[in-house]
């Protein structure tokens, strides 16, 4: 007889439930994307690699693995069991945690700095249901030119396929090693396409002859985005727009300074558009609500008197 067979259907049942309260709690907040384990192949048809590499033996961080190659509907993001399918086997490699039998590594994907099992999805997940930080994998690397970290959701994947394909376009990763240009919402990254088209267009006729796109690319980069990042960073403006980037702030400012430029012509310039912003969209809802009526009442005053 196992004696270890109550203990080990215990350990999963209160794994599972745990999985099935994370999925409840996620649901009401309106969080799912953010307790769903990543498809590896979800994440490959996104960044289109196409490089990998065999690095060995190595002592890897259980929190840091955010996904599975064919497991990914069976466990959630923190590899707790959602499926009552994967009883037997999960309840297996717990009893050998508790004959003390060492098992054999399992085989992760490392792309950035998170992982994604190959093999031994169960073994993770009783891992890390034991509180266990370090994992022994065999890890095959996918050198991939838009770095991932343990953060990544479901929900990013789209942005950062949109991040992958400009960097393809533009190679700016390569022209300005040091540019980190991420978005938090998907569309950013056509919207910088097509800055950088006018850009070229205009640098053309400002050199009276071709413009390579590379030329372009730099140009824009050195006179245009990060003018507006240095202002960005100047007045901390980040502090005002909580969980956004300098890059969501670029364009809503550049938006906002052809609008200003709509009503006011020329003499409006990035500092002004920046300023303006701040004092229009910053803060709380209800508090750019109050402050665009109060502007209202005193525009209606103005033309009273």
């Amino acid at each position: 007889m196992n004696i270890y067979a109550p203990q080990t259907a215990a350990d999963f049942e209160h794994a599972h439930n745990r999985a099935f309260f994370r999925k409840v709690i996620a649901l009401l907040l309106g969080q799912k994307e953010q307790v769903k384990l990543l498809s590896f192949d979800d994440v490959k048809r996104k960044i289109k690699w196409s490089d990998e590499s065999y690095i060995g033996l190595r002592s890897v961080p259980v929190n840091a693995i955010v996904g599975s190659v064919g497991r990914y509907k069976d466990f959630d993001r923190e590899f707790l069991p959602v499926q009552r399918n994967t009883k037997q086997r999960w309840r297996s490699i717990d009893e050998a945690y508790y004959l003390d039998v060492t098992l054999p590594p399992v085989q992760l994907y490392k792309v950035g700095d998170v992982y994604f099992v190959k093999d031994g999805n169960h073994r993770v997940s009783v891992a890390r249901e034991r509180g266990v930080e370090f994992i022994d994998a065999e890890v095959i690397e996918c050198h991939a030119k838009v770095p991932l970290s343990p953060d990544i959701s479901a929900e990013d994947l789209e942005a950062i396929g949109e991040y992958a394909d400009f960097l393809a376009w533009s190679k700016l990763d390569q022209l300005r090693p040091d540019q980190n240009i991420r978005f938090t919402i998907p569309g950013g990254y056509t919207r910088l396409r097509e800055h950088i088209s006018v850009h070229r267009y205009f640098l053309g006729i400002e050199r009276k002859g071709p413009v390579s796109r590379e030329e372009a690319v730099t140009s824009w980069y050195d006179n245009v985005y990060m003018p507006m990042v240095h202002l960005i960073r100047e007045h901390k403006m980040l502090d005002k727009f909580p969980k956004r980037t300098e890059a969501d702030l670029y364009l809503w400012i550049m938006d906002h300074l052809y609008f200003l430029k709509q009503r006011y012509g020329d003499r409006v310039d990035a500092g002004m558009a920046a300023a303006d912003f701040v004092e229009q969209f910053a803060g709380p809802p209800l508090l750019r609500t109050l402050r665009r009526r109060l502007a209202s009442l005193a525009t209606m005053k103005d033309k009273e008197t």
